[in-house]
Order: C-alpha cells, then sequence, then structure tokens
C-alpha cells in the first residue's frame, strides 16, 4: 500500500529510510538515546543529523557542477537534505585540513546531544554513498577533496552500487 499515493514520494522515502537505518546500525545510535520515550524516533533523528552534516561539509567542498552531479545520484530526499540551505558562491571551500572539514560536524553533533567522533561519523556516511552512489562519480568526488579529507573515505569496493 502507498505512503503518499506517489510512487517517486515511497521510493525516496523507503530509500531514504534504508540509509538512515545503515547510519543508524553502524554507529550503534540505539545506544545513545538514553530515555527517550521513542528511542527508534531518536535514534533515526540522529542518523538524519549525522548524514545532514556530512553531507553539507562535503557539499561545500565541491564545485557546483560536482555537486550536480553528485547530487543526481541521491534519492530524492537526500537530495534536498544536501541542497538544504545551500549557497554556491565561493565554492567550493578551499579548507586544506581535517579538523576544518569535521569541526562543523562535531558542532553539529554536539548540538543535539550526541557523543560521536566526527571521523566515525564520517566514515560511516563515506561507506553508505559507496554502497549506494555508483563508483565513477565517488571516485569523481574523492579526487575533489585534499588528501586530509580524502583519507576518511574508503575506498569503493567492486560490488558497490
Amino acid at each position: 500500500m502507498s505512503m503518499t499515493g506517489l510512487d517517486v514520494f515511497d521510493s525516496t522515502i523507503q530509500k531514504t529510510n534504508t540509509w538512515l537505518k545503515e547510519i543508524r546500525e553502524a554507529l550503534h545510535l540505539d545506544e545513545h538515546v538514553g530515555n527517550s520515550p521513542h528511542p527508534e524516533e531518536t535514534a533515526r533523528r540522529y542518523a538524519y543529523h549525522v548524514l545532514r552534516a556530512v553531507l553539507h561539509q562535503l557539499r561545500d567542498r565541491l564545485t557546483v557542477e560536482e555537486a550536480a552531479q553528485f547530487a543526481a545520484q541521491l534519492p530524492l530526499l537526500v537530495r534536498g537534505i544536501f541542497y538544504e540551505g545551500w549557497d554556491p558562491t565561493d565554492k567550493p571551500l578551499r579548507l586544506r585540513h581535517e579538523e576544518d572539514f569535521l569541526m562543523p560536524i562535531q558542532e553539529e553533533l554536539h548540538q543535539i546531544g550526541l557523543t560521536i567522533s566526527p571521523q566515525q561519523a564520517v566514515r560511516v556516511v563515506f561507506e553508505v554513498l559507496n554502497r549506494h552512489i555508483s563508483a565513477g562519480e565517488i571516485a569523481d568526488v574523492r579526487a575533489m577533496l585534499p588528501k586530509a579529507i580524502r583519507h576518511l573515505w574508503p575506498e569503493p569496493s567492486a560490488q558497490t552500487a
């Protein structure tokens, strides 16, 4: 049975929930919900914030053209998250240090009370991207990143996307 009555919306909701579940499980976010009255919802919300924080940092280090090519492979809902609040002026950012990439992610995780390392969050999101985005696109995006950030992104395996 259709959730929304439109296959395109149902499909993007399903794909997005799959991505969030992969992030939630890989980061063991169910263990971070404390005494939440709705632990599964809270863990899913944490996964959303992890995905959002990493995608925004990645997006801001890509050229406008590469961001568009990359986003074209994202599920519709995740694409909206990727572009949320984006100002392409002066992009890509030319920050070269791992700390510059990780600090905003750490700040967002801290704001929601999530105590996981930003490095771990980044690696998990990059692994999810490896599974769902074509290896060619992943290679293009990784090539745009400085070595200090690229090392956080594991090489995609042959059986991904």
